[in-house]
């Protein structure tokens, strides 16, 4: 259960990787394309290792230029052998398009290295931190003797300690943190009711797992929750008793594939990386049968078959997903109105047609169909996931559109679930009001455009939209949801500049800039916080726009130039006397490299790499005159 069993497996794989590793590249960043494919492969922790290897000796200790990628400094602080690891969770990066770095504190060292300057530690510079402090060392010092009293206390001790290792490093690197809980690795010496026993290590070890949920919350830090994977796989499938003894391994090597997977969705998501849609096949895949020949009667789903009760289980966890967020979305090749009938007639259909944010049913390709839903929905062709039943439909997409993730499932729905989940590619580290209401603010999204696409004359359009402005300073209300944004928008993103509560903070309480959260609302309902914006001043004159992040699902309403508005007039109270906007290039931003110029802005500077810097005079600024009221929230 610790292989990666929702990737598809090739037999071609080691020929393709010896074509990798022998190929000379006329630039490294052309084996790239390849190098991902060969990660989203199936793999044990032989081939792991093997194509780490093989990106060392392609790429070297720095990635490639030209692929978007930003290199992560991973401290791994632990009190265990973690090296056997460093592959998975680098391969698991590769996966994602993630260059990974990987520092591990010498054995034992984790808490000298934090706290001594001139450590490796402080050297390597982290910008994410993992801790991984094994149950054993957590354990130390137990008696099967101890008092209740006692048992507490050393519960207290050991996440007081974790609670310190935490602080300093926060102090010290103002970077994410992620923490592994150990696994429940000690045999039970009560035996069923073992938490009645005090200084048991396995009750001990249950209570610091127990207490770690609420402190990491507190904290802002991520889990890494392998207790829990654990208690679903087996503990032998993660520990290998033997391997403990001889080389101090907490986390076996066949278990290292999965391991850094959950390390490489954890990054991704803290990066805003997590993919955002879910696509679905229908005929076999949300119900058995072929809606266009067996009917409506013919179908399989729901109560009373085995067969149909799977079915129902993966249409309540797509459901599921979306009242948490996720986009729901179909692909089939189908006449439209068959395949909606069962979305509204069906009885026993957990998902209705209002669950999904795009319906396409026709007879074209499925590659073609899903880069329209793409469009439609205004995200990357990477934000997408696509469950199919049928192998030929999943290769067709994989080899035409090898970005989107295609989980490898078989003829039995049950898989489809399991697969999805295992993958982790909804990986989030929070949920937010915002995410909660994403089905209806697609919703109303398809009832703009239905008055827009009615409407010819735009000023109508747009007047008739009754949009609202509603802005405010950021503040630890929206913090959780300030920071999603910043690290998750790509397109419409000037800077790319990425923010850790930390910073956000620094933002907050700085009397020389502002940070501006902008939620808008119309006739159709609420489209949630739909821009960010940071501002600072550089001198006693000049304030640059740090940060200017916003929504494509909002373009063309004119939100832009009543952001700039809202801007100017904060700036102005700061004193400024100049806007400066930045423009830096990503490989997915494109889209806005003129748009400080399409504001009104002068351009100042233009930079081999394509990015610019615009200027503004706000002592002769005029407001644009939109159709979107302001108001302070």
């Amino acid at each position: 259960m610790t292989q990666l069993h929702w990737l598809a497996e090739d037999a071609n794989w080691r020929a393709r990787l010896k074509v990798l590793r022998t190929t000379t590249f006329a630039k490294p960043e052309d084996a790239w394309p390849e190098a991902m494919a060969l990660a989203n492969l199936r793999m044990d922790f032989v081939r792991t290792n093997a194509l780490d290897q093989t990106m060392r000796a392609v790429f070297g200790d720095k990635p490639p230029g030209g692929t978007g990628t930003k290199p992560i400094r991973l401290a791994l602080l632990g009190s265990c052998t973690m090296a056997q690891l460093h592959g998975a969770i680098r391969v698991a990066g590769l996966r994602r398009g993630i260059w990974i770095d990987i520092y591990e504190n010498d054995y034992g060292q984790y808490m000298q290295e934090l706290i001594e300057p001139d450590s490796g530690l402080h050297a390597f510079k982290p910008n994410i931190v993992l801790f991984a402090l094994d149950a054993h060392h957590l354990a130390a010092g137990l008696s099967a003797q101890f008092e209740q009293a006692d048992g507490a206390a050393a519960v207290e001790e050991q996440t007081n300690r974790i609670s310190e290792c935490w602080r300093l490093a926060r102090e010290a690197f103002r970077c994410p943190i992620i923490h592994q809980t150990p696994l429940p690795v000690h045999p039970d010496l009560l035996g069923l009711n073992e938490h009645r026993l005090p200084g048991s290590a396995a009750r001990v070890i249950a209570r610091i797992n127990q207490d770690l949920r609420p402190m990491a919350d507190a904290a802002g830090v991520e889990l890494l929750s392998v207790d829990t994977r654990a208690a679903r796989d087996g503990i032998a499938a993660w520990h290998d008793v033997g391997l403990w003894h001889r080389a101090k391994q907490e986390i076996s090597p066949t278990a290292a594939p999965f391991y850094g997977d959950m390390v490489g969705r954890l990054v991704a998501a803290l990066q805003g990386r997590s993919s955002k849609c879910l696509v679905l096949d229908l005929d076999n895949t949300l119900w058995g049968g072929v809606i266009g020949d067996d009917g409506m009667d013919g179908i399989v789903i729901g109560q009373g078959s085995p067969l149909g009760e799977a079915y129902t289980a993966f249409q309540e966890y797509a459901r599921d997903l979306s009242r948490r967020g996720i986009i729901l979305a179909v692909c089939s090749k189908n006449d439209e109105a068959n395949a909606v009938e069962p979305f509204e007639q069906h009885p026993e259909m957990v998902l209705k047609r209002n669950d999904i944010a795009s319906f396409i049913a026709n007879w074209s390709d499925k590659a073609s169909n899903i880069k329209a839903i793409a469009a439609e929905l205004n995200i990357g062709l990477d934000s997408l996931v696509f469950v199919d039943d049928n192998p030929v439909e999943r290769a067709l997409v994989r080899q035409e559109l090898p970005m989107v993730a295609v989980p490898e499932v078989t003829d039995d729905p049950i898989t489809f679930l399991q697969a999805v989940s295992d993958a982790g590619y909804f990986e989030s580290t929070a949920i937010t009001d915002e995410d909660r209401v994403r089905s209806a603010q697609y919703q109303g999204n398809r009832a703009r455009e239905a008055l827009k696409s009615s409407t010819t004359d735009m000023p109508a359009y747009l007047r008739g939209l009754e949009m609202e402005m509603i802005w405010r300073r950021f503040d630890r209300i929206g913090l959780q949801r300030t920071v999603q944004l910043i690290n998750k928008t790509n397109q419409f993103n000037l800077t790319t500049r990425r923010y850790t509560e930390e910073d956000v903070v620094d933002v907050m309480q700085s009397k020389k800039a502002f940070g501006l959260q902008l939620r808008l609302t119309d006739r159709f309902g609420d489209n949630g916080i739909i821009a960010i914006c940071i501002g600072k001043m550089q001198d006693e004159d000049d304030l640059m726009i740090d940060t200017w992040l916003m929504s494509c699902r909002v373009l063309g309403r004119q939100v832009e130039p009543t952001t700039l508005n809202l801007i100017a007039a904060q700036a102005k109270k700061l004193g400024a006397k100049r806007l400066l906007g930045d423009f830096i290039p990503t490989k997915k931003n494109a889209m806005v490299r003129d748009h400080y110029v399409k504001l009104g802005f002068d351009l100042a500077e233009t930079h081999d790499d394509g990015g610019t810097r615009a200027t503004l005079d706000l002592t002769s600024f005029v407001p644009a005159e939109t159709f979107i009221t302001v108001t302070e929230g």
